[in-house]
């Protein structure tokens, strides 16, 4: 959701308060498969991650909020299973009778083979900012699949939300808080640790760990050699990527780039490789594994997220241009094929004075994972 539409100062004041903190529990509370209460000004909805769901957390859910579960998914997603007209943001999916957890999952994960599906009464867009928008923001900020149960918190009547939440033991958190969580985290890193780490053809080099403001997985900057922060520096972001990077997975040119990243840096003299903790284009180690399932079905790279309920890329810069300014430089010699990281650098006020070409041969398993990037991407191959 573009966060040019919400009010960046009811984020940011949500964000510094108590509100970022509870997005924190909030995250720890989906990953378990517990209800919490998103508060949206006046009404609460009552939020429960379908990937946790059970037939049992259903039914507690449906007897707190004292109405018919209702599906908030991605349109993508929506559009997929026939429910919408694959526009973008969210929508919320009513229901007519009680559903059951596997039908509701039938609906939000392409990898379940589908029972019976549940009566569709209406499918409406869900507001920018409001409780549905923000439950599928939380399941994407805890790396589950984009989708979530929701519901009028029906049985408060006259009591004031936070004390039936108290009583009920459920975690409430603003909708605000939620949307505006990850571009502010991304903002607010902290340099917690560096290091000399001499590398195999890059040996004066160090590693300085950033970590975000909310406690997550820290990015880290390889600095290699003494670069000049008047001068602009060769840079490279690389976004972790488990597989390819440390077990070598063929499937795609992430460890390649790596390592030829720096040794190409270190041929050059000086530079700076920025890893970023988003795994799989922002969706998370699992979901990228559900996209390789997807991509051995048929599906391309591309494909395969938006069956999930994803954007095709969902990572974000904001980290990157952060590290770099707290590292002294503003113009970058950025080594990508990926128009899109230039643009995203730009808009984050990092000056690309030049894009130096970064390709690797492809391999029998990734000819066409590289070739969709190109043609779906944009990407300069």
């Amino acid at each position: 959701m573009p966060l040019s539409r919400v009010r960046m100062s009811d984020i940011s004041a949500a964000f510094q308060g108590p509100g970022g903190v509870a997005v924190d529990r909030a995250v720890a509370d989906f990953r378990r498969g517990e209800p919490i209460v998103i508060r949206e000004g006046d009404r609460a909805v009552l939020a429960l991650a379908v990937e946790a769901l059970s037939d049992a957390r259903l039914s507690r859910f449906v007897q707190l909020s004292g109405s018919s579960p209702s599906l908030a998914m991605t349109g993508r997603r929506a559009a997929l299973v026939g429910l919408g007209n694959g526009g973008g943001g969210v929508v919320r999916v009513a229901l007519s009778s009680d559903p059951s957890a596997r039908s509701l999952r039938d609906l939000a994960d392409p990898l379940s083979r589908p029972g019976v599906a549940p009566t569709v009464v209406a499918v409406t867009a869900a507001r920018p900012t409001d409780a549905d928008t923000a439950a599928v923001a939380l399941a994407k900020i805890a790396r589950l699949l984009p989708a979530a149960v929701t519901a009028a918190a029906g049985q408060v009547g006259d009591r004031a939300i936070d004390d039936w939440a108290r009583l009920e033991g459920l975690l409430v958190v603003e909708a605000t808080a939620i949307i505006g969580y990850p571009a502010d985290a991304a903002r607010r890193l902290t340099r917690v640790g560096e290091a000399r780490v001499p590398l195999a053809g890059a040996e004066n080099t160090r590693i300085i760990a950033f970590r975000p403001s909310d406690g997550g997985i820290e990015h880290i900057a390889i600095m290699v050699g003494e670069p000049d922060p008047k001068e602009p520096i060769l840079a490279r972001i690389h976004s972790e990527c488990f597989t390819g990077d440390l077990l070598g997975s063929l499937r795609c040119d992430c460890g390649d780039q790596l390592r030829g990243a720096i040794r190409e840096i270190a041929q050059q003299g000086s530079g700076v490789l920025l890893y970023l903790a988003q795994e799989g284009r922002g969706i998370g180690l699992v979901n990228k594994l559900r996209a390789y399932q997807l991509q051995d079905e048929g599906f391309d790279t591309v494909d395969a997220n938006l069956q999930l309920g994803f954007d095709a890329d969902e990572r974000i810069y904001v980290p990157a241009a952060e590290m770099l300014r707290q590292l002294g430089f503003g113009k970058v010699r950025l080594m990508t094929n990926n128009p899109l990281k230039v643009e995203a650098l730009g808009h984050c006020g990092v000056k690309v004075v030049e894009r130096v070409a970064h390709v690797f041969p492809s391999n029998d398993h990734n000819a066409g994972y590289l070739r969709t990037k190109a043609l779906k991407s944009g990407h300069l191959l």
